[in-house]
């Protein structure tokens, strides 16, 4: 053994030998219990950022433990390769994304087992690969058969310089933003997946989800959003029609004072026809970001549209308004606007001078001044006519009940979740597998003809998709008739491919079935790591698939992922790491500097999973410090020679509290790593242990084989975190065994038995004296040597002694007056 500790020396020989031996190959074992780790996969952006180190070293961790604990684990890894990056880089670098994406995994997944990732690189998938988009494709059709994919025109963001569909982060103030051109609203049929109709079902399983931070729960249930709520009927004045909207506040329909539609809503449509100023608003919202979260801060515009609305109580004429912060897709495209009992409703009207009626009281009688702000909490009508006096939640029944019998309404449960559009004009991406034919309409492709490939080979220049320009790509024939046709040139949302990979690892290779009788042993996920911006989209539309993976008969759980691990953003001068900040730290350069343990421990030990890791150059310096004071302990150890056999019976009262020491710490490592995922308290407490050594100088027999044990217990329960140096020192200190396939240590409960205990002593709650007394000492024995000890009769002699109080094991404290 080396003296000193040189990581380029030990590391790459280590991986290579566990690669050489496939010692991380997963293979089902219906005698084992299973154990499935994973890791959010990467995108292939060239280089791993500190993010991924943290997060693929929490889940290799996790991974190295449960294995320790006898669990058969697989642990994959892959590359969620499709995507816009790709494209930008292909204009940017001039060459294909398929050769970009490409070269960026190979030089990724170097780095991956640079930091000594337990990974089956055997079930190794990239999303870009036509074997695996080629089952996204297939199960599409078999949706389709059953009507949960259907195809409708929706409004995209649409750049007519470069012919392309923008997402709503590339439009930059109504503008594209790579060529400036303003962004223009577009009407064009798309593709969509009826996620609504497991809407319920996606709601009502987040409750058994336990083992998933409240706070994902709360996000997903919120983005579904399940209202109950009641459909109103308004008539409009002279027309026949009524106009529909919908509000889970019935208890405030005495409060109306306007309505507002949708810019795209019908009536919008016919009012601008008629009115200049009208279709230009039209236009102007038609540039304007609708995504709900923009909704809530952005300026409340809108315009009269010259209608009126009948309420279908009082009788009364409202104006009908265009607004800006009213969805086409929630509802009716219309909402009942109530100023004096909704804040957007109040500032809106604030701003046009419409008026403001309260129709709502608080419960406890106090006053609400409607002139600074809504009132919008429930409580009892007023000004509402024979239904003053009804508290909110009995008005919801009685109002409902009275617009139900006069056709003006009915109770509805409507939903904030939304269709999944996976249609995107771009290229870069999984086509989707339908034929448009003049005479037979859109075809799915059949089986037989899957997959749908993506050509490679292309120049990218930009300016809308290669493929659409491809004729040998899109001329084809209908699968049905025969006849002339064109395939579809639209691929799916990248969304698609990351939402069934987790099960396509449990069953890579098999090129006859998406999925094998492999995912029913593996499946669900027991523990998923990945970072929250993924709680919402991502984690719901993996949901999703699951349930349309076990409706079609693939699959046989619910839920896909047990467990849920949200680690926080890695920081540098308390702002996140980014290239356009300047702040970045390149991973590869600290495990070049300070090798992968060093980058592991740091990571693991900087701060709990779930916080936010504020990076520090003295952090690093101290992981790194720790890992050599930790080699030259065990060299030195080494050096003095053979260990005698460790006999616990004939230790002194000084090995025994090392010893003691020792399996108090492989108790709270296990727990912290095995439960509570707090990996730092558990370095730390190993840390105390080696500082307890350090200071342990025995050279005796027993003192020799105290040492051993001690440092044989810490190379195992330092093995998940640092996986490269314990496999050197567990072979130092003379293990011929895999330290792999070692079982995690046990705890001795005998040798946390103390004993002798010290007892703080007490006189009127002030300490006064510690006294040393047999483990097994009775309150008897305890109260008499606390009140016979010297420094403790000082306080209490001349005194009256009123109460003794004995906590066994802990304190006495003795009150005299």
């Amino acid at each position: 053994m080396e003296s000193e500790y040189k990581p380029e020396q030990i590391e790459e020989q280590i991986q290579q030998h566990w690669e050489d031996n496939k010692v991380f190959k997963a293979v089902e074992d219906p005698n084992k219990e299973k154990y499935y780790c994973l890791s959010m996969f990467p995108y292939p952006s060239g280089r791993l950022h500190m993010g991924h180190v943290r997060n693929y070293t929490i889940g290799d961790v996790i991974s190295r433990y449960q294995r320790m604990q006898g669990k058969n684990v697989m642990q994959p890894m892959g590359w969620d390769a499709f995507g816009l990056p790709a494209e930008n880089a292909a204009i940017k670098n001039n060459v294909p994304p398929a050769k970009w994406t490409r070269e960026n995994i190979d030089y990724m997944r170097a780095q991956l087992k640079r930091l000594g990732l337990g990974y089956d690189w055997d079930r190794e998938l990239a999303t870009c690969d036509k074997d695996y988009y080629r089952w996204e494709q297939w199960l599409f059709t078999r949706l389709y058969e059953k009507g949960l994919v259907y195809k409708k025109t929706a409004g995209v963001n649409w750049c007519p310089n470069d012919l392309t569909v923008l997402a709503n982060e590339q439009v930059i103030d109504g503008k594209c933003w790579r060529c400036d051109s303003d962004v223009e609203k577009k009407d064009i049929p798309q593709w969509f997946m009826k996620i609504t109709d497991y809407a319920d079902e996606l709601l009502d399983e987040l409750d058994n989800l336990e083992g998933w931070p409240d706070q994902v729960r709360t996000m997903q249930r919120n983005w579904i959003g399940r209202s109950q709520g009641v459909e109103i009927s308004f008539g409009l004045a002279g027309r026949n029609e009524k106009l529909k909207v919908f509000t889970t506040r019935p208890d405030t329909l005495m409060g109306v004072s306007y309505v507002a539609v949708a810019a795209e809503h019908p009536l919008a449509t016919e009012a601008a026809k008629k009115f200049d100023n009208v279709a230009a608003f039209i236009k102007e919202c038609a540039k304007t970001d609708t995504a709900e979260a923009s909704l809530e801060t952005m300026e409340k515009k809108g315009i009269d549209t010259g209608l009126k609305a009948i309420h279908p109580v009082s009788g009364e004429h409202v104006p009908v308004f265009i607004a800006n912060f009213v969805l086409m897709g929630y509802g009716e495209g219309a909402v009942m606007a109530v100023p004096g009992h909704d804040q957007r409703d109040w500032e809106f009207a604030t701003k046009y001078g419409l008026s403001i009626n309260q129709v709502i009281a608080p419960l406890n009688n106090e006053e609400c001044d409607l002139t600074k702000e809504a009132f919008t909490e429930k409580g009892k009508l007023i000004n509402s006519g024979e239904f003053d006096g009804l508290t909110s939640a009995d008005a919801f029944e009685k109002i409902s009940n009275y617009l139900t019998t006069r056709n003006n309404g009915k109770k509805r449960t409507t939903y904030r979740l939304r269709d999944w559009g996976v249609s995107r004009q771009r290229y870069w991406g999984a086509p989707i597998p339908i034929v448009n034919c003049d005479k037979c309409g859109e075809v799915p492709v059949p089986e037989k003809d899957l997959p749908v490939v993506l050509p490679e080979n292309v120049q990218f220049e930009g300016v809308g998709s290669p493929i659409k320009k491809m004729p040998e790509f899109y001329q084809t024939t209908c699968p049905s008739c025969g006849g002339k046709a064109e395939r579809e040139t639209d691929t799916f949302d990248t969304f698609m491919e990351s939402s069934w990979y987790y099960a396509r690892y449990a069953s890579v290779g098999n090129d006859k079935a998406m999925l094998d009788e492999r995912a029913n042993y593996w499946l669900p996920v027991d523990q998923y790591v990945g970072g929250i911006e993924h709680a919402i989209l991502h984690l719901l539309y993996a949901r999703f698939f699951n349930k349309l993976m076990r409706d079609v008969g693939l699959i046989d759980n619910d839920e896909p992922i047990k467990n849920l691990l949200t680690q926080g953003m890695v920081l540098k001068d308390g702002s996140k790491m980014s290239k356009s900040k300047g702040n970045t730290v390149d991973p590869q350069g600290l495990i070049d500097q300070y090798g992968a343990d060093t980058a592991r421990l740091f990571m693991m030990f900087a701060a709990p999973p779930e916080q936010s890791l504020e990076w520090s150059d003295a952090g690093v310096e101290g992981a790194s410090r720790f890992l050599k004071r930790l080699w030259r302990l065990v060299f030195e150890h080494v050096e003095k020679g053979t260990v005698a056999d460790l006999d616990a019976h004939s230790l002194n009262d000084t090995q025994k509290d090392i010893r003691r020491q020792a399996h108090e710490t492989i108790s709270k490592v296990s727990d912290d790593i095995g439960r509570r995922f707090t990996f730092n308290t558990a370095i730390a407490s190993v840390m105390e242990l080696i500082n307890a050594l350090l200071k342990f100088n025995d050279d005796s027999e027993q003192g020799r084989a105290v040492m051993q044990e001690s440092l044989q217990s810490i190379v195992l329960v330092l093995s998940p975190i640092v996986p490269h140096i314990t496999h050197e020192l567990w072979k130092t200190l003379g293990q011929t065994s895999l330290l792999l396939d070692q079982a995690w240590p046990k705890v001795d409960e005998a040798a946390l038995v103390k004993d002798s205990l010290q007892i703080i002593v007490q006189v009127n709650g002030k300490l006064r004296s510690r006294i040393d007394l047999p483990a097994s000492a009775g309150k008897d024995e305890i109260e008499q040597t606390a009140l016979k000890d010297e420094n403790v009769k000082r306080f209490t002699e001349g005194n009256q002694v009123v109460k003794v109080i004995v906590v066994p094991g802990k304190l006495v404290n003795i009150v005299v007056k």
